[in-house]
């Protein structure tokens, strides 16, 4: 397992609508649950102030529902679920958030960059 690491707020920020609407679209959940689920995939630990807001842009932008259901044995959850317009959503945020991290990649690491794709400066 990969250690815990805190990303810097700016990558979070950009990146956490489409993780969470990724998550969403995976199956009916809730909020803690999503918190969990971004943890382990290493992205360390999401508070509930960051995450519902998220949540809640979804549902009103039109990408999530959600229903309140009484708890068994607890409080009740809201539970969350994609909207078909939120599954085509996510396809062409994931699509266009690749193209974005490619070309950050092409930047930052310039050398790595050239050896993956075969190319060379001159080919610009």
């Amino acid at each position: 397992m990969e250690e815990s690491r805190q990303w810097p707020a700016e990558w979070m920020r950009g990146a956490l609508s489409l993780c969470v609407l990724a998550i969403v679209a995976e199956g009916e959940t809730y909020g803690y649950a999503v918190a969990q689920r971004l943890q382990a995939a290493g992205l360390g630990v999401v508070k509930g102030g960051t995450l519902y807001p998220v949540l809640t842009r979804l549902e009103v932008d039109g990408l999530v529902t959600s229903t309140w259901r009484e708890g068994a044995a607890g409080p009740g959850r809201k539970f969350f679920t994609a909207t078909a317009a939120g599954r085509d959503e996510l396809h062409r945020r994931a699509a266009d958030w690749e193209t974005f991290t490619h070309r950050v990649a092409a930047i930052a690491n310039p050398q790595e960059s050239r050896q993956s794709t075969g190319s060379t400066k001159d080919d610009a």
